[in-house]
C-alpha cells in the first residue's frame, strides 16, 4: 500500500487495518472524524506528516497480518459486524453498568467524576441499543438485498444513503461520549486508592471502546461506501 499525506485516514485503515494502532497512539480518531487526511491530522495534533507516514508503513510491513475486509462479500461483512459487535455491545453495556454502580457508591464520594463516567456510560448504552436495532431491522437486510440480488426493489426510504448518513452521525455523537469518558477517567486509569474494580471496570471500559473504534470503521469506511456503490450501480 503507498500512503501519501493526502489519503484520509479513512481510507489507509480501510485499506490496512495494521495502521489502526498507529493513529490510536496518535489520539487521532480513524472511525467518526475518517475523513480527514494525513496533513489535516498532523496539523491539528502538532505531528510531522512525514514521520507519521514512516510510522504507518513500518505498521504495514512489521505487524501481523490482519484481516481484509475489503474483500469481504458485503453481506457476509453486514453479517460479520451484527453477530461480533453488536452482540459485543449488547453483552457488555449492562456487566459495565454493573461495574459502574458499584464504583458510584463505594468510591463516588472521593472521586465525584465517576458518577459522569457512568452517565455518560448509560446515554452510550441507550442510544446504541436503539442504533443497533434500526441497523439491525432496516439498513442491515437493505445493504444484504444489494449484495445478493440481481436488481433488487428501490427501499421505502428512498436510497440508502438516507438510513447511511443518519447512522453516520449517530456513530459521532457516541464516539464524542465516550472521548469523554476516556477524558474524565485520564485515559481509563484507576487512581492509587482504587480496588480491582476500578482497574477492572477501567480496563473494560477501553476495551469497549476500542471495540466501538473497529465496529464503527468497519461501517462508515467500508461496508456504508460500498453499499451507496452498489446502489448507484443498479440505478444506472
Amino acid at each position: 500500500m503507498n500512503i501519501n499525506q493526502d489519503l484520509t485516514v479513512g481510507e489507509i485503515v480501510a485499506q490496512d487495518y495494521r495502521t489502526a494502532s498507529v493513529f490510536q497512539s496518535h489520539g487521532i480518531d480513524f472511525c467518526c472524524k475518517g475523513g480527514r487526511s494525513i496533513t489535516e491530522v498532523c496539523e491539528s495534533k502538532n505531528l510531522k506528516a512525514p514521520a507519521l507516514v514512516k510510522e504507518l508503513q513500518d505498521a504495514i510491513i512489521t505487524d501481523k497480518a490482519a484481516a481484509d475486509y475489503l474483500t469481504w462479500p458485503l453481506d457476509l461483512l453486514a453479517d460479520y459486524v451484527e453477530k461480533k459487535h453488536h452482540r459485543y455491545v449488547a453483552q457488555k453495556t449492562p456487566e459495565l453498568m454493573q461495574y459502574l454502580n458499584k464504583l458510584c457508591k463505594v468510591h463516588g464520594e472521593r472521586h465525584p467524576e465517576l458518577f459522569d463516567i457512568r452517565d455518560e456510560f448509560a446515554h452510550v448504552a441507550d442510544e446504541l441499543t436503539s442504533h443497533m436495532h434500526k441497523e439491525e431491522m432496516i439498513l442491515f437486510p437493505f445493504i444484504r438485498k444489494l449484495a445478493t440480488e440481481t436488481h433488487p426493489a428501490p427501499p421505502p426510504f428512498g436510497t440508502v444513503q438516507n438510513p447511511i448518513h443518519m447512522m453516520m452521525a449517530e456513530h459521532t455523537v457516541e464516539g464524542d461520549r465516550l472521548e469523554r469518558i476516556a477524558e474524565l477517567s485520564s485515559q481509563y486509569t484507576a487512581p492509587d486508592d482504587g480496588c480491582t474494580t476500578y482497574r477492572v471496570a477501567f480496563a473494560m471500559l477501553r476495551e469497549f471502546e476500542e471495540d466501538l473504534h473497529l465496529h464503527i470503521h468497519l461501517e462508515n469506511n467500508i461496508m456504508f461506501p460500498r453499499a451507496i456503490q452498489l446502489e448507484q450501480q443498479f440505478a444506472n
